[in-house]
């Protein structure tokens, strides 16, 4: 159940959904002895996929830890949810393993959540292997779905295996590296070793040889063995394709049916022998650009990739020891904080059962409880270590919506749910829009937020209620206009005065400075809701007493945080107050506060007032015979598209679309496309509002205003 660094195997699944990652996993389990009898999706009893919510969906949407001894090492798997709305699992899966197992629908290709998850395995430069899963079902076919992945993924995608025959007589598998042909029984299981067929030795042989070709260029001396004695053991070969597969210089390939459970022992062979082991991998790049060497006598550094919770517990923290050998008694110090914790169990995870352990020795995964002050993306050390891990990045949201629960009485009590949820899915952001006011939680799809909404009603009796945020616009000028404006009040006494002459025009970064103008003071602001106003102070002659600058500023600042056209902030607007009078009684700072903000508003009107929207840029991957479809939907929205590219057998498509027009659209996207697409969307800039749509806004903001 403990391991030496030499002998782990960290493995991470990965795949399309419904390309059989969960199935196979508990294939391979079965095969290495870790469990009895095989679990199926429908009984609702196998090792991964055990929450309530999983049983229900009959889906992967967390990711989840488990292990089996293989002969002399122990392979520790971390299943991952194969749906683009929990990439999260996927990514920080991703960042703790040392192999990616990339799973393939034998009947599908290479789908879109395959592609996904590639590029994250190209970030973390993660060796990988390929996986034809489904090679029973009646539409298999090896090598379509191996063209593809080449296509795809290049030239160092190399088939150590191909089927002898595929679809619902599937029971014969060619293996090229070993040289033979593995023929299983109708239930599947261990097969018999037989001799590879005369006709199909020239294929073999072709494989074989560009596979010693890869070995031979990492191990000296290996080419020449093989044209000497005509033949190579897989364990002659092991050295020099463990380094080509640890330094991606090829990505292997294999054939299996993780339900019938054909192949699974194989793969789980290949992973033993040549798979990289933590000690085989680069040294781990830190935050702050030093290396740390995955080194068991080393002082212990521990870095956390996952939490949940769970009832009667509390929060369980998963890690990975990058260096050092870590003990149940240990105190380490949280490199974000400076908080000491102390690690007062220690276990392994088999799915939802935890072992206890005691020790795990540098490059394995393991679980603790009870930690005071953790959390996801932290770096535990041995006190006197400074280390921090590079910290897991996860994306940004997708899809957005306001939140709010059904009473006032409940309001609390949702929050206090949601930041439980937030600490266990890093991609799930709740923030309060400082513009409109509304709680809005972001996600990476409609699904994702769906699962929240179900979690917060299962697990904490709360109901949270979702409609479309509302859209923070921007409010700017796009000419010049002069305005004054005099405040006069008297009741008696001291009275209020204060007059104000001001000139407003558009700011840019490296406009000439204002001419006529005899500027005294200027200053760049910016604001806090974005982009800039540049103030100038420009009165000669003491027409305005200088001790009164940080009034007007303010009454003009009141104006722009809740702009005359729609409430929205105004930006990017240049100010310059030339002229005035005062009243040496009855002038003060509330006069000039209010002066300021009545000029102000005057010019504005005058000075050709525009409306802008929030522009954000999306990239949408797409297979190719639904992008007509894709490109009339963005269309409607107000899209502009800026540009095209294919990607293997899918087209990327580039636009910039105003957030306005984007509620709802992942599930759009998902219903053109089957499933089979993604997108991602990040913030571009602000653009004007076309007139027709900003005289509605401004017509209706209008009419609330009138009715408060």
């Amino acid at each position: 159940m403990t391991a030496h660094t030499q002998d782990l195997r960290n493995v991470v699944l990965l795949g399309h959904s419904d390309s059989g990652k969960t199935t196979l996993i508990e294939t391979m389990l079965y095969e290495g002895g870790a469990i009895k009898r095989r679990g199926t999706v429908e009984n609702r009893n196998m090792v991964g996929d055990f929450t309530d919510i999983e049983h229900e969906k009959k889906k992967t949407i967390f990711s989840h830890q488990m292990f089996v001894n293989w002969r002399n090492n122990k392979i520790n798997m971390i299943d991952t949810p194969g749906f683009d709305d929990f990439v999260g699992e996927v990514i920080a899966s991703l960042k703790v393993a040392d192999t990616a197992l990339i799973v393939l629908n034998a009947a599908s290709g290479v789908e879109v959540g395959t592609e996904l998850v590639w590029e994250y395995v190209e970030q973390y430069r993660t060796p990988a292997i390929f996986v034809i899963n489904q090679m029973d079902h009646p539409k298999a076919d090896f090598e379509i779905t191996l063209s593809q992945a080449k296509e795809r993924f290049g030239s160092k995608v190399i088939p150590v295996q191909y089927p002898l025959n595929s679809g619902e007589k599937f029971n014969q598998i060619i293996d090229a590296l070993r040289m033979v042909m593995y023929e299983f029984p109708a239930e599947g299981g261990k097969p018999e070793k037989i001799s590879i067929p005369e006709s199909e030795m020239e294929k073999a042989n072709a494989m074989h040889n560009a596979l010693v070709e890869i070995a031979a260029e990492n191990e000296e001396g290996l080419m020449e063995k093989y044209f000497e004695e005509g033949n190579l053991s897989e364990e002659e070969l092991a050295k020099g394709l463990t380094i080509a597969l640890a330094h991606q210089q090829f990505f292997p390939v294999f054939a299996a049916s993780g339900l019938k459970d054909m192949g699974s022992g194989r793969i789980m062979g290949f992973i033993d022998d040549i798979a990289p082991s933590p000690l085989d991998r680069p040294k781990r790049k830190m935050q702050d650009g030093t290396e740390l060497a995955c080194d068991a006598t080393e002082k212990t550094t521990i870095f956390i990739y996952k939490t949940t919770s769970e009832p009667q517990v509390g929060q369980l923290f998963y890690f990975k020891v990058l260096s050092g050998t870590l003990k149940p008694g240990d105190e380490l110090v949280n490199a974000e904080n400076g908080e000491t914790e102390r690690i007062s169990q220690l276990f392994i995870a088999e799915g939802k059962e935890r072992i206890s352990v005691p020790q795990l020795e540098a490059g394995d995964l393991g679980v603790t409880v009870k930690l005071k002050s953790a959390h996801t993306n932290n770096t535990l050390n041995t006190k006197g270590t400074d280390r921090k891990a590079r910290l897991i990045e996860f994306p940004e949201s997708r899809v957005r919506k306001a939140v709010f629960a059904e009473s006032t009485s409940e309001t609390e009590k949702l929050f206090a749910a949601l930041n439980k949820i937030r600490e266990e899915d890093p991609t799930l952001k709740v923030e309060i829009d400082h513009d409109t006011h509304e709680a809005v939680l972001g996600g990476q799809g409609q699904l994702h937020l769906e699962l929240v909404q179900q979690r917060l009603e299962k697990e904490f009796g709360v109901k949270m209620q979702m409609k479309n945020p509302k859209v923070s616009y921007r409010e700017t000028i796009t000419g010049k206009a002069d305005a004054d404006y005099r405040h006069k009040k008297q009741s008696g006494g001291a009275g209020q005065f204060g007059e104000i002459y001001l000139k407003i025009e558009n700011y840019y970064e490296g406009m000439e400075e204002p001419s006529g103008m005899n500027i005294r003071q200027k200053t760049i602001e910016e604001l806090p809701w974005g982009g800039t106003l540049a103030f100038y102070w420009c009165i000669v002659g003491g027409a305005i007493d200088s001790r009164y600058i940080g009034a007007i500023k303010k009454g003009i600042m009141s104006q722009m945080k809740n702009g005359p056209l729609t409430g929205s902030p105004c930006q990017n607007i240049r100010v310059c107050v030339y002229d005035g009078k005062m009243h040496s009684v009855d002038s003060n700072d509330i006069s000039f506060q209010l002066a300021a903000a009545g000029a102000f508003r005057e010019a504005f009107q005058q000075a050709k007032p525009e409306l802008l929207e929030p522009v954000y840029h999306l990239e949408i991957l797409c297979p190719d015979e639904a992008t007509g479809e894709v490109m009339g939907d963005l269309q409607t929205r107000r899209a502009i598209i800026s540009g095209m590219d294919s990607e293997g057998s899918y087209q990327k498509i580039m636009a910039e679309v105003p957030l306005a027009e984007l509620d709802d659209y992942g599930s759009t996207l998902r219903s053109i496309c089957g499933g089979k697409a993604k997108f991602t969307m990040k913030f571009s800039d602000y653009q004007l509002v076309p007139a027709n749509i900003r005289q509605e806004l401004v017509k209706k903001y209008a009419t609330e205003k009138a009715e408060v």
